[in-house]
This record gives C-alpha cells, structure tokens and sequence, in this order.
C-alpha cells in the first residue's frame, strides 16, 4: 500500500485548523512572524527550513530526507 504524499502547506492548514488555531496563533506558538505561516500555507517553495521546522515541531513533526522515483524526474 503506497502513502499519499501530501504537500506541507496542505498539511499545516489541516493541522492548525483542526485546532482551530488562527494563523497568527500558530506563529506566536511556533515562534515564527505571521508573514512567514502565511508564505508556509501558500506553498512558497524558498523558506527558511529551521522555521520551517519550528512550526513542525509542535505537531511533532520535522524536515528530513525523503526517497524519490529518479524514474519520474528523468522522465520530466
């Protein structure tokens, strides 16, 4: 059975909002500016990856490595 990958920005709005934390809440908690969860939300792919993670962390999660079909990225 394959996982489904979702995108982070997909995964911290269904985190914060079963929370029902605001986005501004969210950064205050994470220690981050509320410009920055907004840029994370909207898919914005050049952030910094330890705010990143800081945000992560209190939904026990984290950045790291992850395999990738190079099949699919020849092909592209």
């Amino acid at each position: 059975m394959e996982k489904t990958a979702i995108s982070l920005s997909d995964f911290l709005k269904d985190k914060r909002k079963k929370l029902n934390l605001t986005q501004q809440q969210l950064a205050e908690k994470a220690g981050v500016g509320l410009r920055f969860i907004r840029d994370l939300e909207q898919g914005k792919t050049t952030l910094r990856m330890d705010k990143v993670n800081q945000v992560l962390k209190l939904f026990g999660q984290e950045l790291g490595p992850q395999p990738i079909n190079r099949d699919k990225l020849i092909n592209k």
